[in-house]
């Protein structure tokens, strides 16, 4: 029998979901990629979610990785940048943005905290820079969810000639701009005023 650890599974599985997509993953499927007995792997996972829960947390590594802001740096081109590195991320894995949905990032949350104690030190009031954070991320996967099921879907022909094709990468970077105008107007200036 072939031995594995906790992180062989993980890479495996990974690749399973980018050969065979989010719904095919089953254990049953991942054991046999393995070459090992189904039961083998409740040794390192419990259940089919704590797998699934460490997927998402393997592939974010990518972004969870990427260099914290420094006090110097601009928060608007940090802002910008630190949600381009998640959408990349997301759209590494087939169904990235499925994976991602609904996880719950326990490993990341010191590098949480750093981010939005520097947007706070720049002026952005807490409260508006949560849930700017919490709305660029969710912007985030939901267009990544649209990219990679209009990726995945069968072609159910071509648009009309008065439609235009929708360029997702144009369509994230309007709507990235848009929070981040909403966030500006709430920035309070050194001199303690809002910022127009």
């Amino acid at each position: 029998m072939t031995k594995i650890n906790r992180e062989t599974v993980v890479t495996e599985a990974l690749d399973l979901l980018d050969d065979v997509g989010l719904e095919a993953v089953s254990t049953r499927r991942l054991a046999k990629r393995l070459s090992v007995e189904q039961p083998s792997l409740y040794y390192h996972f419990k259940t089919k979610k704590d797998l699934l829960a460490a997927m998402a947390e393997a592939a974010m590594a990518p972004h969870t990785h990427a260099a914290l802001p420094e006090d110097e740096d601009d928060w608007r081109s940090w802002f910008l940048d630190n949600s381009r590195s998640f959408r990349r991320t997301l759209l590494m894995r087939r169904d990235g943005a499925r994976l991602h949905a609904g996880s719950t990032p326990t490993g990341d949350l010191h590098r949480i905290r750093r981010k939005m104690a520097f947007l706070v030190s720049s002026g952005v009031p807490e409260r508006q820079a949560q849930m700017a954070m919490l709305a660029a991320s969710r912007f985030t996967v939901g267009c990544v969810l649209e990219e990679q099921a209009e990726a995945d879907a069968p072609d159910s022909g071509t648009l009309p000639d008065d439609v235009p094709e929708l360029d997702h990468e144009e369509a994230f970077e309007a709507g990235l701009a848009l929070i981040l105008g909403g966030l500006e107007q709430h920035t309070v200036a050194p001199d303690g005023a809002t910022r127009p």
